[in-house]
């Protein structure tokens, strides 16, 4: 008889955002007069940019015709578009990225899921905490997180990094040494950055230890302090340890058309082996690329009407955020985040629990936010909210809230 993979099993409740889509759903069927505003799931709202629409007309028109039309992609992606990133977000910041080094993909999401696949199940993981849910489940998939406390929702052979506010939500290097570490900057829940000299102290000791960080850069183009790094690859030391997951779907709105990629450079190696070479062989037999007529969607983010479309798109998310922001501490929250991330992070009032703030919020001021514990324990009693709703929403959602 046949078996499951029983690493499945261990997986307590839900995906996350599956958990908060049920009880939404519950309120809003029990609940037909009131108009919810949804500030939880990190899904764009605004149209693609013009520029993006004209490639993808163009790209369609191309499909149509027995001379342009395209079948299947190249495995790493067309060099079109590998070229357009290496150039724009790397060689023009001073990183030395090849376009062979560049993995195009659907998304961020599913890399950051498949990446483990290249490593052994013996090495053990260290994370933020809080984190973002995919790099701990997949670990569990894959069995290599041990053995579950459900009393401190915490797993036995993962090292949790807490990120609380006495360290600006900022992890601090690991007392027990990892093999794979997990960063994202800016931060997904928390909003936090670092600054280079601190993710220089992170890259220094990956390569001291022997450690390889997977770092997840999806909201590079919200940031808008100066000593915050854009990638990991600004730092010295960072092409023989580092792994960078980079997605289309926050800087560009591609969250329904799915689009990213994963840079893997040809100077991480264990011993002899590279991890270049691995990733392109998993590539390759599992994977048939992305869409011709995504990819040349891409391609037009880096174009000069692109660039110009998209940061205008970014400062709208970002007054959005400017808002909660000041919004809320007026009205007395403890909030943080909100400057160089989409995202922000409040303490729950009254000493609610995370989950207890959410189901208020919903109930009170039909408002959806994420609760704060579902991306790990140092999330208790913090909840966050994104900047991704129309402004008019925005707004409405926190008057909404200043009145409770």
């Amino acid at each position: 008889m046949f078996k499951v993979n029983d690493n499945y099993l261990k997986l307590p409740g839900s995906y996350l955002f599956s958990t908060i889509g049920k009880k939404v759903n519950a309120f809003a069927a029990q609940n037909p007069d009131k108009k919810i505003i949804r500030l939880g799931i990190g899904d764009v709202t605004q149209p693609l940019a013009p520029a993006i629409i004209k490639a993808l007309h163009v790209a369609v028109d191309e499909m149509a015709q027995a001379e342009t039309f395209k079948g299947y992609a190249p495995d790493l992606g067309y060099e079109f578009l590998r070229k357009a990133i290496a150039e724009n977000d790397y060689k023009a910041r001073g990183c030395e990225i090849a376009a062979d080094e560049i993995f195009v993909s659907d998304g961020a999401k599913c890399d950051a899921g498949n990446i483990q696949e290249i490593f052994s199940v013996d090495n053990k993981i260290a994370v933020c905490d809080p984190v973002y849910p995919v790099y701990v489940d997949t670990n569990v998939m894959a069995g290599r997180t041990g053995v579950y406390d459900s009393a401190k929702e915490i797993w036995s052979d993962v090292i949790y990094m807490p990120c609380v506010a006495e360290n600006g939500f900022a992890p601090e290097l690991p007392k027990e040494t990892p093999d794979l570490i997990y960063l994202c900057f800016p931060n997904n829940p928390t909003g936090s950055t670092v600054t280079k000299s601190q993710l220089q102290e992170w890259v220094d000791y990956a390569n001291k230890v022997g450690a390889v960080i997977i770092y997840d850069a999806a909201y590079e183009a919200y940031i808008s302090e100066e000593d915050v790094p854009h990638t990991i690859y600004e730092c010295e030391g960072a092409r023989s340890c580092a792994i960078e997951l980079r997605s289309f779907s926050k800087n560009a709105g591609f969250t329904g058309v799915r689009l990213g990629f994963t840079v893997i450079p040809k100077d991480l190696k264990c011993g002899e082996v590279s991890l270049h070479s691995l990733w392109a062989r998993r590539h390759g037999t599992k994977y048939n690329g992305a869409p011709y007529i995504v990819q040349r969607a891409g391609e037009a983010v880096y174009s000069e009407e692109g660039k110009a479309q998209l940061k205008q798109q970014v400062a709208y998310y970002m007054n959005n955020a400017k808002y909660i922001l000041e919004g809320l501490k007026s009205a007395g929250y403890t909030v943080s985040g909100g400057v160089n991330a989409p995202y922000i992070w409040l303490k729950a009032p009254g000493g609610m629990t995370s989950w207890e703030f959410f189901d208020y919020l919903l109930e009170k001021a039909n408002v959806v936010g994420t609760p704060g514990s579902g991306f790990g324990p140092s999330g208790e009693t913090y909840f966050r909210l994104t900047a991704f709703g129309s402004y008019e929403n925005t707004v409405e959602a926190v008057d909404r809230m200043k009145a409770l």
